[in-house]
């Protein structure tokens, strides 16, 4: 392959999401860390592995499935040696996703050796490989269905980190309900921000978001909606008796989260968008609160 075609695989592998399974298995962990648990450090890297590779085989199964839909659109472009390159890409993506599957059977083969896999496990590991599977591979192809974005939340927000901790203990904690929703209503809102700026281009090329799902107007409120919800949840765990030193980590993120409220507003208003700005405010709410729940857990 050429170096076009790695760049292509690059990016296509979603490396932001990769980086979130990294800190939301962290958070899993982290968890079992915080209660007084040891850590067995080679299956916390086995389990490590194996959901990495999931979102891998993910994001290359659907592209795949994709370029699989528009093989003579995308072969017409810019003459033969595009066309080439196309193929390249097309047969690496399914060659890579097959190797990261196969991979990722090995290692979870480890994982039973090792006597980490159990029931709870199990139940976390089938249900994050259906959901890469519905999610890219027709006939259901959610990737496609205009709410993808609540698929990859479920996989990113709530199933790693649940993943994480049954492999660690058997079992799974009142504490990752308390974590996961707050983090995973602002994970929607986050992909929905990200999404308005290409709303017009999205629906004039047929793809399927979920902000082109819901309509632009109904976006923004839900986008307004699931942010002020997160901190409720927050509010709802605490009295649930979170402990503080976890509760105040999300609320220290409350101003930046209000400050995407009052952008989104703005723009509802007909002020004149600042996207980049706007993006980075949604990362910023979403990756500073997990990061510090995550920082919390593992120093605290």
């Amino acid at each position: 392959m050429n170096a076009s075609v790695w760049r292509e695989m690059l990016r296509l592998a979603r490396p932001w999401l990769l980086a979130g399974m990294l800190l939301f298995y962290a958070i899993g962990a982290g968890i079992a860390h915080f209660l007084g648990m040891q850590i067995d450090l080679a299956v916390y890297l086995l389990g490590q592995a194996c959901v990495l590779l999931l979102a891998l085989s993910s994001a290359y199964l659907s592209e795949y499935f994709a370029m699989l839909e528009y093989p003579v659109l995308k072969r017409g472009q810019n003459g033969p040696n595009r066309a080439e390159e196309f193929m390249r890409l097309r047969n690496a993506l399914v060659q890579a996703a097959a190797v990261a599957l196969t991979v990722g059977a090995m290692l979870t083969v480890m994982l039973f050796t090792r006597g980490a896999v159990n029931l709870t496990a199990i139940l976390f590991l089938g249900i994050a490989f259906l959901l890469v599977i519905f999610y890219a591979v027709p006939p259901l192809r959610l990737a496609r269905s205009g709410y993808s974005e609540l698929v990859t939340a479920l996989f990113l927000v709530c199933i790693t980190p649940a993943l994480a901790y049954a492999l660690q203990t058997g079992e799974t904690h009142r504490l990752l309900i308390l974590l996961t929703f707050p983090l995973t209503a602002m994970c929607i809102a986050m992909l929905l921000a990200d999404e308005l700026e290409t709303y017009d281009a999205d629906i004039n090329a047929g793809r399927k978001t979920l902000m082109v799902a819901v309509g632009w107007q109904r976006g923004m409120n839900l986008h307004n909606i699931l942010i002020l919800f997160s901190y409720l949840l927050v509010g709802l765990a605490a009295a649930l008796k979170l402990p503080w030193s976890l509760t105040w980590p999300m609320l220290a993120t409350l101003p930046v989260g209000l400050f995407q409220i009052w952008q989104m507003w703005q723009i509802s208003n007909g002020q004149k968008p600042r996207w980049r700005l706007l993006r980075m405010t949604a990362y910023a709410s979403f990756g500073i609160m997990a990061y510090l729940v995550a920082f919390t857990l593992w120093t605290g």
